[in-house]
């Protein structure tokens, strides 16, 4: 016997994505929906062999549906997921409005699975940030084994994580570097994209920092351990798909890099891909398509007492959200919403 499930934003890059994760693994699905705004009514979408047509989301009735996999933006999950949550549906939520809730558990399934059960308070859990989800999969092994005092961070992440606008936007801007008086002006981003790397990842708050950067801090946090103290620099850079990661850890206590390279790989999650030569190292373009969070060039940091470094790659689009939401779906089967 199988679930019920809503697709909500079913049309988005990342809705799409959990169309495809779903029917990939089989999740145990009696009936689907693929939900969007009236715009988009009407419109196909693929789960497995079928072909789905999109429903109108403000007329969707969630009584007696099970899960709802949310991937709108914050606006409309804010008016819609409480909607759902009422109605007795499980909200899996992409966006970032309830990640910060302390009666909403924010949930990587491969670091904190246990968590998931806090679902109950509201009927919510929520997703995190992409580059968040990668990073502590790949932490926490680690972390397990060494205790993690500080992590400084820097990301290279694709346009994908902006949306089919900022895809669009790059490759635009790419094709009118070579043909004269077709040059493309930003739009999405504040400044050009195309051969260029952006500083920049959401607004910019009073401490500096970016909220993207905040994020990863106040995220990592809850999801891991409070006591763990992150900095990043987060960074778009001209790439269509897949973040990638520059992550120097201090532990407290040491950690040969041959165990960390040991212990990542029988991680759950984490597939490491690290010869010292040329090419022996995982790039965002191989990483595209990819349930693994990817891990190379692991390596002690001499300038610390107790310090890695690793460079860390995943498909911000599969692992960074729409794989990380399903693995939710199949941890709240398994452990809460049993049937059969």
């Amino acid at each position: 016997m199988g679930y019920k499930v809503a697709v909500v934003g079913a049309t988005g890059n990342v809705g799409r994505e959990m169309l495809n994760i779903l029917a990939e693994r089989e999740f145990p699905v009696d009936e689907i929906a693929a939900l969007a705004s009236r715009r988009s009514l009407g419109t196909e979408c693929s789960f497995g062999d079928r072909t789905l047509k999109t429903q109108d989301l403000e007329q969707f009735d969630f009584t007696g549906w099970d899960i709802a996999l949310f991937a709108i933006g914050s606006d409309a999950t804010k008016e819609y997921a409480p909607r759902a949550a009422r109605a007795g549906c499980v909200v899996i939520d992409n966006s970032s409005l309830y990640r910060y809730d302390p009666d909403v558990p924010l949930i990587v399934p491969e670091v904190n699975a246990d968590a998931v059960m806090g679902y109950a308070k509201k009927n919510i859990i929520a997703n995190p940030n992409c580059s968040t989800a990668q990073m502590v999969v790949a932490l926490k092994p680690l972390h397990d084994r060494a205790r993690i005092k500080r992590v400084v961070v820097s990301t290279y992440q694709s346009v994908s994580g902006s949306g089919k606008e900022a895809m669009d936007e790059l490759w635009d801007q790419t094709k009118g570097m070579y043909v004269p008086g077709q040059e493309v002006a930003p739009s999405v981003y504040p400044k050009q994209i195309a051969f260029n790397v952006i500083p920049q990842i959401d607004v910019f708050l009073d401490s500096g920092e970016t909220k993207e950067e905040w994020k990863m801090v106040a995220e990592t946090k809850k999801i891991m351990d409070p006591a763990i103290k992150v900095t990043a620099t987060c960074v778009r850079v001209p790439v269509f798909v897949g973040h990638s990661e520059a992550i120097n850890i201090e532990f407290e206590d040491f950690l040969d890099e041959d165990e960390a390279r040991d212990i990542l790989r029988e991680a759950p999650g984490v597939m490491v891909i690290d010869k010292r030569e040329p090419g022996g190292y995982i790039t965002p373009v191989e990483c595209v398509g990819d349930y693994a969070t990817f891990v190379s060039r692991i390596r002690q940091d001499s300038t610390i007492e107790n310090g890695l470094n690793l460079w860390c790659v995943s498909d911000n689009l599969r692992k960074g959200a729409a794989l990380n939401a399903v693995q939710i779906a199949e941890v709240l089967g398994q452990r809460a919403l049993k049937k059969g």
